[in-house]
């Protein structure tokens, strides 16, 4: 974890038209990720109109997400094969084409085909989001820049649900597709015209082999881990155990790691994924404590709607409402961390954020039937406040801290493990707050226990924060390409 701001006034400026073409990637992944949430409340509509049962209706959000695990391990591969504007327009061109496919369609197999195509140019644009940040700006500037995409991280899935009643109280629930068709199709415009990026291309060819285990290792994981809170909740059920795919997904995973250290210390097919981002240390730990961030706002993301609703007694309405605020209080915070980060460095905004995590993740623990609802938005704010701090220097630090060639890889692996980390908190939370359950259904018990195992989590990521601010050493230069992790060295294959 970097220490040392970066100084150096004539590497300040950025080249011209980079805050157009960051502008454009930012505003697009919004759009996207606004998209992938927006269909929870629509739901129950969904399931009226298509006359499908609730849990079939439910894989409009799993199969994203499935997609998304399955897709993002090719990005790396896709920006160091494909020049940037190349990847922008296919990935925009996917995201208009599964949104008119949702709009129009007739049965729930034509919607789920939409939300997959849908999906896989959404898996495309954040990495490609992050590697064209890390290719434009210069270092002392990248901390500001990437807080930027606090606003797509945050904001977007808070706006989602809220965005979605509000157009189903009006309208029907095509007019969540109609309304963002247009906004993808200019965006797709504008990148045809103005995105023009600099990067040097690879010829490798695509290890197929790599691409359908990395498809079983990751589909299987994340399945196999929401397939848990699911069955949790639904009670037994006579389909596959999750504890099927996810152990098929963890042998495959084994299976893709292998094959990747196995080519990269070849002199043939290049891998799909390169694993050495792993070697440098700094962005290991940085990693982890991410990993661990996303297990907790994921896990308030799932268990405040439930207990508003559950425990409380209040509508879908007010619980969107509820976790607005701490959306918007991560977002607008975002730019104010990466400038700090980009004068203090990693240090003085991770440790803060993670004793601030814990403290409110403690708070969550006593909150009960008779809790006001003022309580729970004070404490959500807290919760993404502690997360803006982390998640902003905590990225562009793992970034930064590699050489160039490994920018879209590292990306790659960090927007895997988020969604894996995502799912993991998932099912780990609605588990426990299941079998702590009284009755059948969600009561305050159930929640408290969840959010007791999820402070007790939050107690972990303060240690690792603190092992990694101890264990960092000074800072490493941020110069571009030319970063390398201080007391690592060159990471190695």
């Amino acid at each position: 974890m970097s220490t040392e701001p970066t100084a150096g006034p004539a590497a300040e400026r950025l080249p011209a038209g980079a805050p157009l073409i960051i502008s454009l990637l930012v505003g697009s992944a919004f759009v996207m990720i606004l998209n992938e949430t927006i269909m929870s409340v629509a739901l129950p509509a969904l399931i009226a109109d298509l006359q499908v049962t609730p849990a079939t209706a439910q894989w409009l959000t799993s199969g994203f997400l499935l997609t998304m695990a399955v897709v993002i391990p090719v990005t790396g591969y896709l920006l160091a094969r494909f020049p940037p504007r190349s990847v922008y327009l296919a990935s925009m061109s996917l995201f208009s084409t599964g949104t008119v496919l949702c709009a129009i369609a007739p049965a729930f197999g034509f919607l789920l085909a939409g939300r997959v195509v849908q999906a896989t140019g959404t898996a495309v644009m954040v990495p490609l989001l992050m590697t064209t940040i890390l290719r434009l700006v210069p270092a002392s500037r990248r901390g500001q820049t990437m807080g930027t995409i606090s606003i797509v991280i945050a904001v977007a899935p808070a706006v989602g649900p809220t965005l979605s009643g509000v157009i189903l109280s009006a309208l029907g629930w095509r007019w969540m597709f109609w309304i963002v068709l247009p906004i993808a199709l200019v965006a797709l415009a504008a990148g045809a015209t103005w995105l023009r990026v600099t990067a040097e291309t690879s010829r490798a060819p695509l290890d197929v082999t790599s691409v359908l285990i990395s498809a079983v290792a990751f589909s299987g994981i994340v399945y196999g881990l929401s397939a848990i809170g699911e069955s949790a909740a639904a009670g037994p059920h006579g389909g596959v155990p999750p504890w099927v795919p996810l152990a098929v997904g963890a042998l495959a995973l084994a299976v893709f790691v292998h094959r990747q250290i196995r080519l990269q210390r070849g002199d043939g097919t290049a891998p799909l994924l390169d694993l050495r981002p792993f070697a440098v240390r700094r962005y290991t730990l940085s990693l982890v404590l991410v990993a661990t961030g996303f297990m907790s706002l994921f896990g308030a993301i799932i268990l405040l709607p439930l207990y508003i609703q559950e425990v409380l007694g209040d509508s879908a309405f007010v619980a969107g409402l509820v976790v607005l605020p701490g959306g918007l209080t991560m977002g607008l915070l975002g730019p104010f961390v990466g400038r700090a980060y980009d004068r203090l460095g990693a240090r003085p905004l991770v440790l803060p954020g993670s004793v601030l995590l814990a403290v409110v993740m403690w708070g969550f623990t006593t909150l009960g039937a008779a809790s006001p609802i003022w309580l729970v938005v004070v404490l959500h704010m807290g919760l993404s406040a502690a997360l803006a701090l982390m998640f902003t220097p905590l990225m562009t630090d793992a970034l930064g801290s590699l050489t160039g060639e490994l920018y879209s890889h590292g990306s790659a692996i960090l927007t895997t493990l988020q969604q894996v980390a995502g799912a993991a908190g998932t099912a780990l939370f609605i588990t426990v707050m299941t079998l702590a359950s009284a009755g059948a259904g969600v009561d305050a018990d159930g929640v408290h226990a969840a959010f007791l195992v999820a402070a007790c989590v939050s107690l972990a990521v303060v240690v690792v924060a603190f092992v990694a601010a101890r264990d960092s050493g000074p800072a490493a230069p941020r110069d571009g390409a030319a970063a390398t992790t201080a007391g690592a060295g060159e990471p190695g294959a």
